[in-house]
């Protein structure tokens, strides 16, 4: 593995300095090759189930007498119904105490183990885990078994966390990339489902009860749907033991019932004034496939090789030689049943038509001429290197076994990463770019000082058609 990491990082940063103009009058060096890409091998798992229906995975992994503990719950906001953030709202009552002690006792007690104990709320799951020497692994299994199974939800303290989060909305809606994140998820997948409701509206937070924390942890909690990774240096039998006291109590709970919802593809532009904004925030994305799909890696290198990385065709136009943004960049995100790509971007207000005319030039440019081989080995060798270093560690590879996992992939899929993106043909970066981001489809939210940007971003030809909205009002 060491020597791995250590070819996989020589590779990306041999690309990163071939990208790199050289400077007046400097000596100019050969420069050196990229090497060869290296697969990446999962490290020996081990799965078992318990009665309950809890899953297990152990990873043997790192030389270090530490270990990772995780234990992933599907119930996450895809679950709140109508009840945008009541995931949130549970998860931040569950840290309050449990089985009887504090917030405090509990935190001390895993302090003293080497670690502190961490609730995050996703899409699709509530992840509870830490990181601890390996000597306490048992007593950390039972504080986190006692904070899923047996929290407190005392009401005494109800009022004071629910005010927190309001205040943490609050303090979100104040910031522009959150309030184009919202509208453009509304506009990608509607109110109706919770994929398009990014915040919840403040009046509707203040009237959730404690009576609705408690049944969404009791409809949702449960070790029919949480899967539990154990990843480090450990006695195996030791913890498996461990697991199976602390968890073989804990009720089967209701099946997993989360409804998807599809990408909507445009063309709809959204409006937002900000007035006097010196910088236009920008949302533009597409419906795409899945993670299981055939054509994700084409869809990963695509995203990649256009926006997805600091050498990306994006950055180096529209930071590097044009100065309208600091940091604009892509993303593919998955869903259940599908995923969208997004572009995202702060650009300088007087800007902003020139910037997504570069943007959509950009887009057309990769969708007409196939990137030359060199760029496209560049980017594919780029990403089998930073897969292996994101895996270098234990919360890296549970963070990639259990997006396997939740996403229902195959279980070669981590072996499989790698050679699958670097068999990328180069037309193929092209064909994806044709299929997943056709400009007629777009959905285009921008946040910013529209007596300046609106005019001129309208007169922008690929606009031409789209179901233009705001400002409010309109």
């Amino acid at each position: 593995m060491p020597h791995t990491l250590i070819r996989a990082a020589l590779g990306a940063a041999a690309l990163a300095l071939a990208l790199l103009p050289a400077s007046a009058g400097a000596q100019v060096h050969e420069r050196p090759e990229i090497g060869e890409p290296v697969a990446f091998a999962l490290p020996d798992t081990r799965h078992f189930t318990l009665d309950n229906g809890l899953e297990v995975t152990f990873i043997p992994f790192g030389l270090a007498p530490t270990l990772d503990i995780s234990l992933q719950v599907r119930a996450g906001n895809i679950d709140d119904g109508a009840q945008t953030w009541i995931a949130d709202l549970t998860a931040a009552m569950m840290e309050e105490g449990a089985a009887g002690r504090s917030r405090a006792e509990i935190s001390r007690a895993i302090a003293a183990m080497g670690g502190q104990i961490d609730i995050s709320v996703g899409t699709h799951a509530t992840g509870i885990g830490t990181n601890v020497l390996s000597e306490y692994g048992p007593e950390a299994l039972q504080l986190i078994a006692d904070v899923a199974m047996r929290p407190d939800l005392d009401p005494a303290g109800f009022e004071r966390v629910r005010a927190n989060l309001v205040r943490d909305v609050d303090v979100t809606r104040a910031r522009p990339g959150a309030v184009a994140t919202e509208a453009y998820r509304r506009l990608l997948f509607g109110g109706d489902h919770p994929y398009g409701n990014y915040l919840p509206a403040e009046d509707r937070l203040r009237g959730y009860t404690m009576a609705d924390v408690t049944a969404f942890h009791g409809n949702h909690f449960g070790a029919g749907r949480s899967r539990l990774y154990i990843a480090g240096r450990f006695d195996a039998a030791a913890m498996e033991t461990a697991v199976r006291e602390a968890f073989g109590t804990w009720a089967q709970g209701t099946p997993d019932n989360a409804v998807t919802a599809p990408a909507r593809a445009g063309p709809a532009v959204r409006f937002i004034d900000r007035p006097g904004a010196p910088q236009t925030t920008v949302r533009l994305g597409f419906p795409a496939a899945g993670i299981g799909d055939p054509d994700a890696p084409e869809l990963t290198v695509m995203n990649a090789l256009l926006g997805g990385s600091f050498t990306s065709r994006l950055t180096r136009n529209l930071r590097e030689d044009k100065g309208y943004t600091y940091s604009p960049g892509s993303s593919l995100t998955w869903t259940l049943d599908g995923g969208f790509w997004t572009f995202n971007a702060d650009v300088s207000a007087a800007d902003t038509a020139a910037a997504l005319r570069e943007t959509f030039a950009e887009i057309e440019r990769l969708q007409s001429e196939p990137p030359s081989h060199a760029e496209a080995e560049g980017i594919r060798s780029w990403l089998a290197g930073i897969f292996i270093l994101q895996n270098a560690s234990t919360g890296g590879l549970i963070g990639q076994l259990s997006r396997r996992d939740l996403f229902g992939l195959p279980q070669d899929y981590l072996d499989r990463y790698v050679p699958r993106i670097l068999a990328v043909p180069d037309a193929a970066i092209s064909d994806a770019a044709r299929t997943y981001l056709p400009l007629d489809e777009m959905t285009l939210v921008l946040v910013g000082d529209l007596d300046l940007i609106r005019e001129d971003v309208l007169a922008l030809p690929q606009l031409a058609g789209a179901e233009v909205t705001g400002p409010e009002g309109e």
